[in-house]
């Protein structure tokens, strides 16, 4: 089985086709290298450069490469960006699945599509300790609006056509595999704290009077080398399966950490005190959204290995292998 991973140049793409070639599965990646990194992608592996809005592009990827399963990552991913521009967020994320589903049906030999989904479908679950998949979703953002069509649209185009589907909703990924592979971006919250400190700069609190222990988000941290075995686990779910058949399941560790103690672990980890300052909060922010991952468990045989200690220092091994201040 040939699988094609879209997005497979991206920070969390190239940790899932890590594992997916160690365990011996045969990879294509598609990647329009708008974010993601040649040099992240093995030279053993193909890579196909091209948007999954590119119809013909898709399509010939798929027929070249005889591709069985897909593996869909490539998306817009910002919370606070879709809310400034959700028209945009809408076209790259629903209708770049649409068109990516469209291929896959109409290319006859893909039987399996795996796609990267959300915590944000939850929104702001109220008074829910632990998300399971069962928990209402409202998306409170666009973000979140686009994952939850797509898991809908991922669904309905299984059942009519038969091909196996499972969304992974992810929680808040953090970490490396090994350096080569960090989170480049800045644009989560880790990266984000590194690169205000390495600018000797205070690392920014988006609001302190949220309705939690400390007023900061909570969030549940997963590292993206878990991440990356539970796509390893849904895959190999996918393949047992008969045709169609469907899966949604959280990728969490089910442990609450706090906006303002993952900053006191970086800064721990890096030896940088520097007091962080308090702003307004981002537009779409949830208070409190932190998994239940008993169904991954149960039904991938899948459970986290690493703490927060260890996202934070191999993310900064990484950061100071490919960071510098910026201006």
């Amino acid at each position: 089985m040939t699988w094609m991973i879209t997005g497979g140049a991206g920070y969390i793409g190239a940790h899932i086709v890590r594992e997916m070639r160690y365990a011996g599965q045969d990879i294509v990646v598609y990647d329009d290298l708008s974010t993601g990194v040649r040099a992240r992608v093995p030279d053993e592996v193909p890579l196909v450069v091209g948007s999954v809005l590119d119809a013909q592009c898709v399509t010939d990827a798929l027929k070249d490469h005889a591709v069985t399963g897909i593996v869909h990552l490539a998306a817009k991913k910002q919370v606070a960006e879709s809310v400034e521009r959700p028209l945009w967020y809408w076209h790259e994320n629903v209708e770049g699945l649409r068109i990516l589903l469209e291929a896959a049906v109409a290319s006859g030999t893909v039987t399996s599509f795996l796609f990267s989904s959300s915590a944000a479908v939850y929104g702001m679950p109220d008074g829910v300790d632990l998300v399971t998949e069962e928990t209402p979703c409202s998306p409170v953002n666009p973000y979140g609006e686009t994952k939850l069509a797509g898991e809908r649209l991922v669904r309905a185009a299984g059942q009519a056509h038969g091909i196996r589907t499972a969304s992974l909703r992810y929680f808040n990924v953090a970490g490396a595999a090994v350096p080569a592979l960090a989170d480049t971006g800045a644009s989560n919250l880790v990266p984000m704290v590194f690169d205000r400190l390495t600018r000797g700069e205070a690392p920014r609190i988006f609001g302190d009077d949220y309705p939690t222990a400390d007023g900061t988000c909570v969030r549940d941290f997963i590292h993206v080398s878990d991440l990356a075995l539970a796509h390893v686990a849904a895959v190999r779910w996918l393949a047992d399966q008969e045709v169609p058949a469907d899966l949604v399941v959280n990728i969490g560790r089910g442990v609450g950490v706090s906006v303002r103690s993952m900053i006191d672990t970086i800064e721990l980890t890096t030896g940088d005190t520097v007091a962080p300052v308090v702003t307004t909060r981002r537009p779409g922010d949830p208070a409190r959204v932190v998994a239940s991952a008993d169904h991954a468990a149960q039904v991938l045989g899948w459970k986290s290995r690493y703490g927060v200690a260890d996202m934070v220092s191999s993310a900064w091994a990484g950061w100071r292998r490919h960071r510098t201040p910026s201006a």
